[in-house]
């Protein structure tokens, strides 16, 4: 799975298989999931055919699950637990009739799910979502528009995914911290020109914490010159044995460990992926060789 923004679009690629409750939804096999801003008085008329001007206009097939909303896509939330990552955008009235407005999530998971488990995920998620905003004392369950989407890849490992399970327990912490964030960014018009990113840390018993380029106490981590603007990789967990390896946790199981892995903090390779954002791992394999070829 990588994901990206282009212009008012967030575009999540892979192979995935995915359910969803948004425009054309179902159980299926996608390689596209994408959540598109649409601009106010924005018509609801035809709700398929702008999805289908924003795949045409981004060069890919209708082999996708797609959702709207009127919040700006760079006023989202992406939440990484451990193999699950969330994408969240939220808007909504404060006051009655607490109507209008749109609460989107999109549930990823790197590990395989049974399509009964990615219909849990989604329950959990909206469970998550209702228990967010009573939370914050707003007295609605979500909005006339709210969509969810899970999706998964990889070989099948959870035959379940409710509140309890390893799934379900990751998807309801990311969308309780991320509801209230989301629509902080939103009501506060916070736009940095990408999504807010947090991760879940295990360190002093377990907390969020939001990433930033700016000011990393750690930097650098790899050597003088590099680029950040990937700190967090788009491609993790690659899986891919020449970058990285998996490790055992000490939480039990094992995780991918790319520490050493220094791909995407070349500049020149950084640099080529914020031009084609759709550039895949192996592209960018390619390229960073044929730098190094070059320098010889």
């Amino acid at each position: 799975m990588r994901y990206y923004l282009d212009s008012n679009t967030l575009f999540i690629r892979g192979s995935f298989r995915a359910a969803s409750t948004g425009i054309s939804g179902g159980i299926r096999s996608v390689a596209t999931l994408l959540n598109h801003t649409v601009p106010q008085g924005w018509s609801e008329a035809d709700p398929e055919k702008e999805i289908e001007l924003v795949a045409a206009g981004a060069g890919i097939g209708m082999d996708l699950f797609g959702l709207l909303t009127a919040v700006p896509v760079h006023h989202a939330c992406v939440l990484q637990y451990d193999f699950i990552t969330v994408f969240i955008t939220a808007g909504n009235r404060r006051e009655p009739p607490y109507a209008a407005g749109t609460i989107n999530i999109i549930v990823h998971s790197s590990e395989g799910m049974e399509d009964a488990a990615l219909l849990e995920l989604i329950m959990v998620a909206t469970e998550a979502k209702t228990e967010g905003l009573l939370a914050l004392d707003l007295p609605l369950s979500g909005t006339p528009t709210d969509a969810v989407i899970s999706a998964c890849e990889g070989e099948t490992r959870h035959r379940y995914a409710g509140r309890l399970t390893e799934p379900g327990l990751r998807v309801r912490e990311a969308v309780l911290h991320g509801i209230p964030e989301a629509l902080r960014r939103h009501d506060a018009g916070i736009s940095s020109g990408r999504p807010g990113f947090f991760v879940y840390s295990r360190l002093q018993g377990g907390h969020w914490i939001e990433w930033s380029p700016h000011e990393c106490p750690y930097y650098p981590c790899h050597f003088k010159g590099q680029s950040c603007d990937f700190c967090y990789c788009p491609f993790y967990p690659c899986k891919d044995e020449s970058l990285g390896q998996w490790v055992e946790s000490s939480h039990g199981g094992r995780v991918w460990n790319c520490a050493d892995c220094t791909l995407l903090h070349a500049p020149a390779v950084a640099a080529y992926l914020r031009k084609f954002p759709g550039a895949s791992r192996e592209e960018l394999m390619k390229f960073a060789a044929a730098q190094r070829t070059g320098k010889q």
